[in-house]
């Protein structure tokens, strides 16, 4: 039987994992959110590593995510994203736990113009990106052994994310604005708790850095027309540039991912972000 421990245990991809792992008979699953494991609090979180010896990973999907929000919040933002991800970090090395932590493509800039590989320059441009990057590095500098996964425009049918929002747009609206010139990939939140899943049931050595997104890349104007498209929604919708729609945060402009070391430490297929949006809306 292999323990594993999910913090974030009521947002979206620790809801995922949820409907993953119940494919499997030998996966003992217990989920965290801050009401019962605070991991800001380091004697807490020591505390409950003491009282828990038999888990074996720590899928770290806690994280503060308010990206315009980060920017008037910055204390809370760092202390979630990366006084957590160091207290996990510690606990992890002094029970013997290996962690998973869940990163972001907005640890880039998004100023290169092909996928972004594991090894390329980080330059976050807003608070949530550099208190994501702040949290890799202090999980690095306390394990040697460890795997963190960047993924990006992260959306299922749990929790709240874009496909979601813009269903809901659609209800009450008949037209919408949607931002074209940035792009990415949309990432189906079930297809990333798979990998993990795997990662973990094959009991994998390769540690290390690895970026996870779906096959392809969009702009959020194109993924919200596809969205509409596939669920046969009558609704106008308008594509506008960056500067015309003011955020408090900056984002990249360009945040795909290369999946090329993922797929072939693993040997994994992944899904094009199309194929697996369809799947999604299926289940919505």
């Amino acid at each position: 039987m292999i323990t594993i421990l999910v913090t974030g245990g009521n947002g979206q991809l620790a809801s995922c994992i949820k409907y993953v792992e119940k494919q499997y008979d030998d996966l003992n699953v217990i989920y965290t959110d801050y009401l019962e494991l605070d991991i800001c609090d380091l004697k807490q979180v020591q505390v409950f590593f003491k009282a828990n010896k038999q888990i074996d990973y720590c899928i770290n999907c806690a994280a503060y995510t308010a990206v315009d929000k980060a920017e008037t919040e910055i204390d809370k933002a760092f202390e979630i994203n990366a006084t957590g991800a160091k207290n996990l970090a510690l606990a992890c090395n002094e029970f013997g736990v290996v962690l998973i932590h869940i990163s972001t493509d907005f640890v880039f800039d998004g100023e290169k113009v092909e996928p972004y590989i594991e090894t390329d320059v980080t330059n976050p441009i807003s608070v949530y990106g550099a208190s994501k990057l702040q949290g890799e590095v202090g999980a690095q500098q306390v394990l040697k052994e460890y795997f963190i996964i960047r993924t990006s425009w992260l959306y299922s049918e749990y929790g709240q994310n874009f496909m979601k929002t813009m269903l809901r747009l659609a209800e009450t609206r008949d037209e919408i604005s949607i931002v074209s010139d940035q792009i990415g990939t949309p990432t189906y939140a079930v297809d990333l708790a798979e990998v993990i899943v795997h990662i973990i049931v094959v009991k994998s050595k390769e540690y290390g850095i690895y970026h996870y997104s779906n096959i392809g890349e969009t702009s959020w104007y194109d993924f919200a027309k596809t969205i509409f498209e596939e669920t046969k929604t009558k609704i106008k919708v308008n594509p506008i540039k960056t500067e015309e729609y003011p955020t408090l945060a900056d984002r990249p402009i360009y945040s795909v991912l290369s999946k090329s070391k993922i797929e072939r430490t693993f040997n994994i297929a992944i899904p094009d972000w199309i194929d697996s949006l369809k799947k999604a809306l299926k289940k919505v």
